[in-house]
């Protein structure tokens, strides 16, 4: 059913936890399924990925997602960053069952709310 990359991701999870003062925080959730997870960026000052941290409440596929997206825009920009897809995500992991193809939308959007978020602080810098 699941790859040894995602129940590695899911038994040995990259990256969890929090950041205090992230940069930008994005929190997605399905209602269907129950999961929730909330993605934590830290960027320096040319708009790279310095940290990431996630926190999951959901299945192993979602854990293995979040997990993983973690390690894929490490050290990225987040141009970058926001290039990653769904199905990228599910990909590097070496796919996931359909029935749980949502917990890889879950992870990349996740993550674009968190680079929205740190859009929106910038903004917000600027116009101070």
């Amino acid at each position: 059913m699941y790859t040894e990359k995602v129940m590695e991701h899911f038994t040995n999870p990259r990256n969890v936890g929090e950041i205090e003062n992230a940069d930008g925080v994005g929190e997605v959730g399905n209602m269907k399924c129950g999961d929730i997870m909330r993605i934590y960026i830290k960027v320096n000052d040319d708009n790279i990925i310095e940290d990431v941290k996630f926190r999951t409440f959901g299945c192993g596929a979602a854990i293995a997602t979040s997990s993983v997206i973690t390690e894929m825009v490490k050290g990225k920009t987040i141009e970058e960053a926001l290039d990653i897809t769904n199905k990228q995500v599910a990909e590097e992991l070496g796919g996931l069952p359909e029935n749980k193809m949502h917990c890889s939308n879950l992870a990349a959007d996740a993550l674009h709310k968190a680079i929205d978020s740190l859009v929106e602080k910038q903004k917000e810098k600027k116009t101070k």
